[in-house]
């Protein structure tokens, strides 16, 4: 599946490369994030709750940064899985200033989806992606427009002795909140624009079905009319 998009960001273009790769940045407004954690430079591993329609569910995911121009373009190289599927995508991002006054993105992705994920609706997903897609750019401006007391880094969470991992973990919002299940494409955008999340992918594939299903028609219900009895008449009087 094929994807292209654009978004603006009323920040300089050298801040919105730097938030945008910026593991605390991205942990603290991709939607649904949970945790992140870099594994070495350049590659990142996230955990994130993710849904849509009745596919929901939390998502572990690899990503690698490819050919690198700062502060111009980056490509994004994931693969993800979680319960309802599995993903394998490469994500193009383009960034684009107009002097200090704003930065704008453009994007382009493809993926390859298996799994649950596959089935659900194009149409239906692209609403929900453009929204969440939306949240997600809106938070980075807003973040760095913050002051640096509101804006500065949570502090890492120390990774499990198991994984021995050699970067820190930083907690998403999600991670501290009652769980919100997100749409999951928009993430994808999230993901690629930041370079470095685990997710792309499967972000992407969630919302990129293989296959558009079309909505099941349902007949209106069937309305019973009641048998209605004329009230009996007494004996007419004369």
């Amino acid at each position: 599946m094929q994807l292209t998009g654009s978004a603006t960001v009323a920040a300089p273009l050298a801040r919105v490369w730097d938030a945008l790769q910026d593991p605390a940045v991205l942990a603290r407004t991709i939607p649904g994030c949970r945790s992140l954690e870099e594994t070495s430079p350049g590659a990142y591993r996230m955990t994130v709750s993710a849904g849509v329609a009745s596919i929901r569910g939390t998502y572990a995911g690899r990503v690698e940064l490819a050919d690198p121009d700062p502060p111009r373009s980056f490509v994004l190289r994931a693969r993800g899985q979680g319960a309802p599927g599995t993903v394998d995508a490469t994500v193009r991002v383009r960034l684009s200033g107009d002097g200090d006054a704003a930065t704008r993105i453009d994007y382009d992705a493809d993926a390859v989806v298996g799994g649950m994920v596959g089935g659900v609706g194009q149409r239906m997903l692209g609403t929900v992606a453009k929204r969440t897609a939306g949240e997600f750019f809106a938070a980075v401006e807003r973040d760095i427009a913050a002051p640096p007391d509101i804006a500065a880094p949570p502090e890492p969470v120390p990774a499990a002795p198991a994984q021995a991992a050699p970067g820190p973990v930083y907690a998403g919002r999600a991670a501290a909140t009652p769980e919100r299940v997100a749409p999951a494409w928009p993430m994808a955008v999230a993901f690629g624009t930041g370079g470095a999340v685990a997710l792309a992918g499967v972000a992407l594939g969630y919302l990129l079905g293989r296959r558009a299903v079309s909505s099941p028609r349902v007949s209106p219900p069937r309305l019973s009319s009641a048998r209605l009895s004329s009230p009996r008449r007494g004996p007419r009087r004369r």
